[in-house]
């Protein structure tokens, strides 16, 4: 029976910061429906100290931010990049148009179709979060995507170099330096100078991300990419305190709200790690944060086997399961919801989040129990179709007319009973 050593916040304290971020969005969201770029300005200015003569980059201020980097810098960013374009494409090709003919004289198929315009969502206001610009607008252009629009807030009152240059280089057809909820409705909703997009993509804060769900119906969404959430399923062969610890805290670090939870077979590789974290927390630079996060949201549960470990992950449904066992495959042909996983101690969520070509947009929140993450897939719709013979539509319509009035649908019917009467042979 599992065991819990350490326990997270409660759900009720959670659920109360739920609503004060869902009732202050829903203000933002209104103002900026009803004022567009007045709204926007006021926003930025509010919350970033940032009100430039345009929050569109144009094409010099873009190519400064190019030029201030580094060769390595700009060659680090170009091989992550090369990294998720590659699997996209890998995805992408996955992906195939059909069409066949299932029954004589009627042929079905569907068509995968990019959608017309998307807006990328990258953090940037605490950390400069470089790989999302990969994951989204990158991806995004893999999939087709002719219109990618993008925004990051400014970083140190000014646009961050790093960002930009990613963007542009993974292809966004524009570029916009706001951030927050103010970014996120003036792409969806559109304004007097931003033209607005089908679909919003991108992680973000716990405002982004309820900005996003209130949107959600007018435009298309990724999936609600909440706090970052990680879940370390270690044993005593296949860890070692200090390691659980590093990944503990390394995906801590990325909010004070971040869940960070090891689960384990071992009483005893739980209380070290819980030890170590202590340890490590006294050097680590991000301590402030990252001890915050495991203070509040850190757990610790132990489990008696394999089995129930695979199952209390489940239930957790965690958005990056790093599995550092004697037998990792274990995991990978039992799990059920996870947003991605890590398998074996050689790799760990890091490499996803930054370079190695996997997404790192996932679902968060328990949302592993019915969506996957961001994906070339998520920017393409996959669209049907149908054409039938004249001889085809009098046994089709035939069966339909009968079906229809079973339903009582009479225009339906008359529908099916048009095509049999015009194309019946006597």
């Amino acid at each position: 029976m599992a065991r819990i050593l350490k326990q997270g916040i409660s759900e009720e304290v959670a659920l109360q910061t739920s609503t004060q971020v869902r009732e202050t969005v829903e203000n933002i969201l209104k103002d900026i429906s009803e004022r567009g770029d007045v709204a926007v300005r006021e926003l930025s200015e509010k919350f970033d100290k940032w009100s430039p003569e345009s929050f569109r980059l144009s094409d010099e201020q873009i190519q400064a931010c190019i030029d201030s980097l580094s060769e390595e810098t700009l060659n680090d960013i170009k091989f992550a990049q090369e990294q998720v374009k590659n699997f996209a494409r890998i995805q992408r090709e996955s992906m195939l148009d059909v069409e066949v003919e299932t029954r004589p004289g009627v042929i079905l198929g569907h068509k995968n179709l990019p959608m017309n315009s998307v807006g990328c969502y990258i953090p940037g206001g605490k950390y400069p979060l470089v790989a999302s610009a990969h994951m989204s607008v990158a991806t995004a252009k893999v999939a087709g995507v002719p219109r990618v629009i993008a925004c990051a807030p400014p970083f140190n009152g000014e646009p961050n170099p790093a960002i930009v240059a990613t963007m542009a280089l993974a292809g966004a057809d524009e570029i916009y330096c706001f951030g927050g909820v103010q970014a996120v409705g003036a792409m969806a909703l559109g304004t007097e100078t931003i033209a607005g997009v089908d679909m919003i993509v991108g992680p973000g804060n716990a405002f982004v991300a309820e900005a996003k769900r209130q949107l959600f119906g007018r435009v298309g969404i990724d999936l609600l990419a909440g706090p970052t959430e990680t879940l370390v399923i270690a044993d005593e062969i296949g860890c070692d305190a200090e390691l659980a610890a590093t990944d503990l805290l390394g995906q801590a670090e990325h909010g004070p709200n971040s869940p960070a939870i090891l689960l384990t077979n071992s009483e005893q590789l739980a209380k070290d790690t819980m030890v170590e974290i202590e340890r490590q927390l006294q050097t680590l630079p991000t301590a402030e944060i990252a001890g915050k996060a495991w203070a509040d949201y850190g757990q610790v549960i132990v489990c008696d086997s394999y089995e129930e470990m695979v199952q209390v992950a489940d239930d957790i449904a965690s958005e990056h399961v790093q599995v550092m066992t004697e037998d990792p495959d274990y995991f990978l042909n039992n799990m059920t919801n996870y947003g991605a996983l890590f398998l074996g101690q050689e790799t760990n969520v890091s490499y996803g989040d930054k370079v190695i070509g996997t997404n790192h947009t996932l679902p968060t929140n328990k949302a592993a129990r019915y969506t996957g993450g961001l994906w070339v897939g998520k920017f393409i719709k996959t669209c049907t179709y149908q054409k039938v013979s004249p001889e085809a539509t009098v046994e089709i319509g035939e069966y339909c007319s009968r079906l229809c009035a079973l339903e009582g649908f009479a225009g339906h019917k008359a529908q099916a009973d048009i095509r049999v009467r015009r194309y019946k042979k006597d």
